[in-house]
Parts: structure tokens; sequence; C-alpha cells
């Protein structure tokens, strides 16, 4: 199973009165791990997000293991955990990269889900994630437990 990933250094700025990382920011680089997926994998789908897609996050969590301080730097890793009719689930894994000799720490995991909507203002409605997206994350999928692959789970289940 193939990862998206991105590489961050921790900046001071990341950091609490402690000098650990504040918990709000794996959430951040998880938005903008997904943010750079669909920049690079999948740039219609930005065009369409200017018309009227929404990309709602409507759960997401993180699991610490270890602290970050600054100048410490990440590899984040995205895989596809899951993808409906109208949304799509994410796994993200936080590793602490050694400058010395590349030993990679697993620090912190989470999880992410997004509902694909359309509307303007507030009004707005469930919908399909688009096919272009949904391509592109094909190679990024986790092996199912039940042996489905990417297509029956997303064709078998309606939200």
């Amino acid at each position: 199973m193939r990862s998206y990933e991105i590489t961050h250094i921790v900046g001071f700025q990341e950091t609490n009165l402690v000098g650990n990382v504040y918990f709000v920011h794996y959430f951040s680089w998880q938005g903008r791990c997904r943010e750079m997926f669909l920049m690079e994998h999948a740039p219609d789908v930005l065009a369409e997000i200017h018309r009227d897609l929404k990309l709602f996050t409507i759960k997401c969590e993180c699991e610490y293991f270890a602290e970050l301080t600054a100048f410490q730097r990440l590899t984040i890793r995205m895989t596809l955990v899951d993808l409906t009719q109208t949304q799509l689930e994410f796994a993200f894994a936080y590793l602490d990269i050694d400058d010395q000799t590349g030993a990679e720490h697993l620090v912190a995991r989470g999880r992410q889900r997004v509902a694909c909507m359309r509307g303007t203002g507030t009004r707005v409605e469930p919908t399909r994630v688009p096919e272009s997206l949904r391509r592109a994350l094909e190679p990024y999928a986790e092996p199912h437990q039940s042996g489905n692959d990417l297509r029956t789970l997303a064709g078998r289940r309606a939200d």
C-alpha cells in the first residue's frame, strides 16, 4: 500500500510555553497533507471547490505517542481508509525522522472523515465524491479486511 506524504520542519510558532508542539498543529498538518494531495493529484477538484464543492471535515482525531519540539523534521503520511459514495476517511501517521540515521519513529497517528457537499452559503447537500478524486486516491487505499476493493466498497454503500 502506498501512502501520500509531506515533510514538515516544526517551527517555534508551533510550540507552547513548555516547548513541545501544541496539539492543534497535528490537525493543521492533516489538513495541509490533504490539500497538497489535491494540488498534486486532483487539481480539477480544487477548481470545483472554487465553484460549489465543499469538503467538510466531520470527524478528526489524533493519538499522541511522543513529544515533538522545534526544528524536528517530520514526515506526515496519509492513506485512504474508507470511501463511500459521499465520504472519505483518511489515516495519518506522524513520523519523526532522525537526521543522523534516517530512522523513523511514530510520534502520533490520526484519522479524518470528510463529507463531500455541494451548494452555496448555508444551503448544502451531500454529493458524490468526484470521480477524478476517486481515481487519484485508489493507489493510496488501505486493503480492507473483508477483501473488498475500493470500487466494490464505494458501489455497495450509500451514505
